[in-house]
């Protein structure tokens, strides 16, 4: 709608509407909508870290980035520093490990999982349970790390390392 000027007759009266008539109001106040959203925005950037997995791991560093987000809330192991084995946030034995892998592998419709171990557990122990995860039905393994670790190329990330 262009801004246009009233018209006056040669009586010199104007044309079109009184002035002294209400208008509806066309403008729509944004304001408290960015005050709720503003209030969202703190509330979820204050929960989103409380989401995690509770376990306790110190993960090695390494400078690779992180995988694409999936549908499904994804599955993960845990090797803790003592050497125990926890699915999600249950402790399972290391007997029955595969026996509850592929009972999981039964009810989930993809077959990633994610394998968090301390950084202290020996190559050995995390090659074990990795051959556990596929054994029990779940072929798609990615190891969880922190970000930040050292590289290859002389100790500096490259723009290409994430």
């Amino acid at each position: 709608m262009g801004a246009g000027v009233d018209a006056k007759d040669t009586s010199g009266r104007r044309r079109g509407r009184r002035r002294s008539r209400q208008r509806p109001m066309a403008e729509i106040n944004v304001t408290p909508f960015v005050d709720v959203m503003l209030v969202l925005l703190i509330i979820f950037m204050v929960a989103a870290p409380l989401m995690t997995v509770g376990v306790p791991v110190e993960l090695p560093k390494t400078a690779a980035g992180a995988l694409p987000g999936e549908e499904e809330e994804p599955l993960s192991v845990t090797l803790t520093a003592e050497g125990g084995i926890q699915i999600m946030t249950t402790s399972v034995p290391r007997q029955e490990l595969v026996a509850r892998l592929q009972a999981i592998a039964t009810e989930r419709a993809s077959d990633r999982v994610f394998l968090r171990a301390d950084g202290s557990i020996p190559y050995a122990q995390v090659m074990e349970v990795m051959g556990a995860l596929d054994a029990g039905g779940f072929g798609n393994v990615g190891l969880v790390t922190d970000t930040g670790g050292p590289v290859l190329n002389g100790g500096v990330p490259s723009a290409s390392d994430g």
